[in-house]
Formats: structure tokens, C-alpha cells, sequence
């Protein structure tokens, strides 16, 4: 879907474009202003970005927050990378309000016990080589 936004075969509200980026509103936004940045080349996931490339999304998605947070009178706005919504990376921009009710994008849980923590980190650790 996203690569037919950028060939614009599917409309969108466009807020930015260069040769190697597309931002614009979402369609389903969590707060007015709502933005998706996106790599104008198709990566499934940011795993697949290259890490060049990765890194000057990531600086254009800074310089957009400033913006964003300005436009929208936002006290913050949040980044969030999810990546199962749609298989075309993307990077959310959120403008959030300290009074705007959304505690969190996401459930939360809580570990069982300090040791059952203690378990998870050392299994992620060991992974790291």
C-alpha cells in the first residue's frame, strides 16, 4: 500500500517529499497530525533498511519532530517504529498532549517475579554474543 502512495497510485495527504523519503498523514491517526515517514524504496521491515539509509531516516525523523511538535502545539511527540501493520517500513510520529488520555500505545504487563526478569535479560544478553 505504501509503495502505491508513493507512486501515487493511492492518495495521501503529503506533508514532505525528497528523492529518498515520503512523509504523510495517517489515515487512522492516534492525534491530529498523526505522520508516517517512509523510505520511498520498499523495505519490508527496518531490519531490511540499509544502515546508511536507516540512519538518515532516523535524522529526518528528528527534524520532523521539532516541526510536528511546533505545528500542532504538541507538549512531545513520540516515535514509534511497530512493523506488523503494514509490511513497508515506516515510522510513526505522534504529536502528544500531557492531558490527551493516552497513558500508552500499547498494553503493558509486568514481570512475575525479579528472578523471571532476571531470566529474560540473561537469555537477550547471551544473544548478543
Amino acid at each position: 500500500m505504501f509503495c502505491k502512495i508513493v507512486t501515487k497510485e493511492i492518495p495521501a495527504d503529503i506533508i514532505y517529499e525528497d528523492d529518498r523519503f515520503l512523509v504523510f498523514l495517517d489515515i487512522n491517526p492516534v492525534n491530529y497530525g498523526h505522520l508516517l515517514l517512509i523510505s520511498k524504496k520498499h523495505y519490508k521491515t527496518m531490519y531490511d533498511v540499509p544502515d546508511k539509509l536507516l540512519g538518515e531516516i532516523f535524522i529526518k525523523c528528528k527534524e520532523l519532530m521539532g516541526t510536528l511538535k511546533e505545528s500542532m502545539n504538541a507538549d512531545f511527540v513520540v516515535e514509534v517504529v511497530v512493523g506488523v501493520d503494514v509490511p513497508h517500513f515506516h515510522i510513526h510520529l505522534v504529536p502528544r498532549y500531557f492531558n490527551d488520555g493516552l497513558s500508552n500505545f500499547w498494553p503493558t504487563k509486568k514481570y512475575n517475579s525479579k528472578k523471571e526478569a532476571g531470566e529474560i535479560a540473561e537469555r537477550i544478553r547471551k544473544r548478543l554474543g
